[in-house]
């Protein structure tokens, strides 16, 4: 792995995933959504937004997680792994939920000097929640395309349990003897 694009629902937990990936192949991490992200939750311009991806995507080693369609083009013609958490919704919705109230209860800082609050997370038509689950089955359905049509010469990586991305992490970090074929009778 030398460039690796972390994708997924919202929540479920793609952060995460790359922080561990990046630190496991030595490749500097970078979370789209702070690129995006600017003051007030006000989203960067689309150019600037494409130029910093860019920028991002011609060094030589990287790990970005982000479902951006705008920027998708430029990360996945560099990309050498895909990585696509599909996990059940049920997985999803809960981290969601607890990562929302962990962000409130603690103040969290996010992107662009941001917070998530009781208002915007439980009474806006802006919720991260609503947006899980109005935009779940949507990216399942994008992500299976792109997985099914070959996303160009990524190797392409389905993780469909939380215990299958341990696992793979653990084998990144030389935790974990590595998958062998099965056994002979």
């Amino acid at each position: 792995m030398k460039r690796v694009l972390v994708v997924g629902a919202s929540c479920s937990g793609k952060t995460t995933m790359a922080k561990r990936i990046s630190e496991a192949i030595a490749a500097p991490h970078v979370e789209l959504d702070q690129i995006y992200w600017g003051p007030e939750w006000t989203p960067c311009p689309e150019e600037r937004f494409r130029s910093m991806v860019r920028g991002v995507c011609s060094k030589e080693s990287w790990v970005v997680d982000g479902n951006y369609g705008r920027t998708r083009d430029l990360v996945l013609q560099r990309a050498t792994d895909v990585i696509w958490l599909n996990y059940p919704f049920a997985v999803v919705a809960g981290r969601a939920l607890r990562r929302s109230m962990r962000r409130i209860a603690r103040r969290e800082v996010l992107f662009g000097g941001c917070r998530e609050t009781f208002g915007t997370t439980f009474l806006s038509a802006d919720s991260i929640l609503l947006w899980v689950v109005r935009s779940y089955s949507r990216r399942r359905r994008e992500f299976r395309r792109l997985f099914d049509s070959g996303a160009g010469d990524s190797r392409l990586i389905e993780l469909r349990k939380p215990a299958e991305a341990e696992r793979l992490l653990r084998l990144l970090e030389g935790q974990a003897p590595p998958l062998t074929s099965c056994p002979s009778t």
